[in-house]
């Protein structure tokens, strides 16, 4: 079978800092997939590529084998591509039913309003509060349900641990694991090894804008040591 996500050879630069190099990697359909690396490695960049909120100076990018390495942003999401900033990009001042409605659902994959309150139970208690009144991981849940809204079929989510309690990041976890059990593809940046380990499937390594490694959890579990010094947690 194709993978759900092809990327092929991509190059990405800032000016004339070359941030991604020769960047190739495969994602199916059910997978949750990791991209671990140090700051400064690229992974975010390689996300916005992915979205098109970056332009790659080479390379390829497919979704369900078709290429879509040209097509705005409006057009990705459409087929599927759901984005989550490590900013979580929520309108602070509307509330939280303003936020979920907003997003018009796209296709037969866009969640309804119940079956997110379903899912988000916390959410349905906070329906009337303003973004600003959320706690941190009452945000990343609400940034993650509003892309499921839309119809994502894969989800790009850039750390959505970071800056969270332990108990808040076992809750997102929670949440990966529903989204993943619902159908849903998803391609995670996270510096945190062992979550990552708990909700993905495999883990590509970056190192210097490179796919240095590809790593089951096994490998991870073996190495965590080495992992964990290697990328300064």
């Amino acid at each position: 079978m194709s993978p759900l996500l092809s990327v092929q050879g991509i190059n990405a630069s800032y000016g004339e800092a070359q941030v991604l190099r020769n960047v190739s990697l495969d994602v199916a359909a059910g997978e949750v997939v990791t991209l671990v690396g140090r700051n400064g490695a690229g992974k975010t960049t390689l996300l916005r590529c992915l979205m098109g909120l970056h332009r790659p100076s080479a390379g390829t990018v497919a979704l369900d084998g078709d290429d879509i390495t040209g097509l705005p942003v409006h057009k990705r999401a459409r087929r599927g591509l759901g984005f989550v900033p490590d900013d979580r990009g929520i309108f602070a001042g509307l509330s939280v039913e303003e936020n979920l409605s907003l997003p018009p659902g796209v296709g037969d994959s866009a969640w309804t309003m119940d079956r997110v309150y379903e899912s988000f139970p916390v959410l349905k208690e906070r329906r009337r509060f303003p973004g600003t009144k959320l706690s941190g991981g009452e945000q990343q849940m609400l940034a993650i349900a509003r892309v499921l809204r839309m119809g994502a079929r894969l989800l790009l989510c850039d750390e959505p641990t970071e800056g969270l309690s332990p108990v808040l990041v076992r809750q997102i976890g929670d949440i990966l694991r529903e989204v993943k059990a619902s159908g849903v593809t998803v391609l995670l940046v996270e510096q945190n090894v062992r979550f990552a380990s708990t909700v993905a499937d495999r883990h590509y390594l970056l190192a210097q804008g490179r796919v240095a490694q590809t790593l089951d959890n096994a490998e991870v579990k073996e190495r965590e040591h080495e992992l964990l010094e290697y990328l300064g947690i």
